[in-house]
């Protein structure tokens, strides 16, 4: 296929993802729930699972899986050749991560944090302990299922993955509902976050030990928890002073403002690199680079024109991407449904339930701690990361991989109606957080 006529099926392709995701918004929108849940329910409408279902040749023909030449797949070897704008809507995805993250690192306010540092390690931990045992004795139950994990996968990379996927908290998703419900700089919306980006930490430190297990190489862990650590301590010292230094001249009207954007996003790119060069995944490098960021002038610049580009245009493609590897059919095919149910119902309790107890232990009022677990709860864009990354990598069959993504997709819908009804109305009725906002 000639780079014409892929760039004629890349519009059409997007076309379609952006109408899908906001026609499914529009939907979902009108049962509570923020446009970035139908942004995911959308992405799996796109794939095999819905289009496929019920239109197979219009799907295989806008998202085409592999590559081909007068009509037949092109096989190297015994590979099929995948299709090259699989590959562009995954790297046009990731920048938007990227960039969705750093608005998010943006907005953390560090001050409230310290505030509520006991509450948000307490929350974090049960957050990850509590999913991940209950994870790690259903990879242990079903250690002969071939069905679920790829050959030559040991028990512990098993026990490892599955307790690390349900152990994982949607942070940008998280963050995305936090904005959307008014939460933005609130002590809850804060504590959330903070117990959030570490339950995601410390999920894909984990991830790090299994894909290095299952290579056989031990860099890959070190690599990835030293590199993160070293990141982490420059960037929020070393990077955060020089920008502070420039602060003045980076300001609107100031002599460098019109080199701030160019300046941010080289800088932003390059945190990108390095932390998915260090596997803990490019949203971190980003949101510790907004989180170095100063506030005020410079913020609301970056994100004035940053946000709208990135939430309109470029997160929709990494739902689809995700959706385009998402097949409902297998679990039925394989009868895993009664499986399903075990991990949806294991993850719901001990994510959501340990967090409410974490929260109300350490003295966060009920209706704080109910809405906290809500929140924690969610599992979503980050779930789908992981999941993808270990699919990928040939650690889970595709069967598990749609288990986990039914997983993701139900845990995420009941964060907002649960917040809603065990704080939102009352809190916004109080006063105490802002209107919801329109997406």
């Amino acid at each position: 296929m000639s780079n014409p006529q892929l760039a004629i099926l890349f519009f059409l392709q997007f076309s379609a993802i952006l109408l899908t995701c906001r026609l499914v918004g529009l939907i979902v929108k009108r049962f509570g729930q923020p446009q970035v849940v139908g942004e995911m329910i959308a992405g799996v409408c796109l794939g095999p699972s819905l289009l496929g279902l019920l239109l197979p040749a219009v799907q295989s023909s806008l998202f085409p899986k592999f590559l081909r030449d007068a009509g037949e797949v092109v096989v190297i070897g015994t590979t099929k050749v995948p299709h090259p704008l699989m590959s562009v809507i995954y790297c046009i995805a990731q920048v938007g991560l990227v960039l969705y993250m750093f608005c998010v690192g943006l907005e953390f306010d560090t001050k409230l944090l310290r505030t509520r540092f006991r509450s948000a390690l307490s929350v974090s931990i049960a957050g990850i302990a509590a999913p991940f045992a209950l994870g790690a004795l259903i990879a242990y139950f079903h250690r002969d299922d071939a069905s679920l994990f790829a050959p030559g996968v040991s028990l512990t990379e098993e026990i490892l993955f599955l307790g690390a996927a349900m152990s994982i908290t949607a942070f940008p998703m998280l963050a995305r509902i936090i904005y959307e419900r008014g939460l933005s700089g609130t002590s809850i919306g804060t504590l959330a976050l903070a117990a959030g980006s570490s339950d995601d930490a410390a999920a894909w430190c984990i991830l790090a030990i299994v894909l290095a297990s299952f290579s056989h190489d031990w860099n890959i862990a070190a690599m990835a928890i030293g590199g993160g650590v070293l990141y982490a301590v420059f960037t929020l010292t070393c990077i955060r002073w020089l920008i502070a230094k420039l602060a003045a001249k980076l300001s609107p009207g100031g002599a460098w403002s019109v080199y701030l954007l160019p300046f941010t996003m080289i800088l932003l790119m390059v945190a990108a690199w390095w932390t998915d060069y260090c596997g803990i995944y490019a949203v971190f490098g980003a949101f510790i680079l907004g989180i170095a960021m100063p506030r005020g002038a410079i913020a609301e610049e970056l994100k004035s024109k940053i946000e709208p580009l990135t939430t309109n245009l470029l997160l929709p493609m990494f739902f689809v991407y995700s959706g385009l590897n998402t097949q409902l059919s297998l679990i039925g095919a394989g009868g895993l449904w009664g499986v399903t149910i075990i991990i949806l119902l294991a993850s719901i309790a001990a994510k959501g339930l340990a967090c409410f107890a974490a929260a109300k232990l350490h003295g966060e009022p009920t209706r704080e701690a109910l809405a906290i677990g809500a929140l924690m709860n969610a599992r979503g864009l980050m779930e789908l990361i992981l999941l993808n990354i270990g699919l990928e990598r040939g650690v889970i069959t595709p069967a598990l991989f749609s288990i986990l993504v039914i997983m993701a997709v139900v845990t995420t819908l009941m964060a907002t109606p649960i917040f809603e009804l065990v704080y939102g109305r009352h809190a916004r009725a109080a006063g105490r957080i802002g209107s919801a906002k329109a997406a």
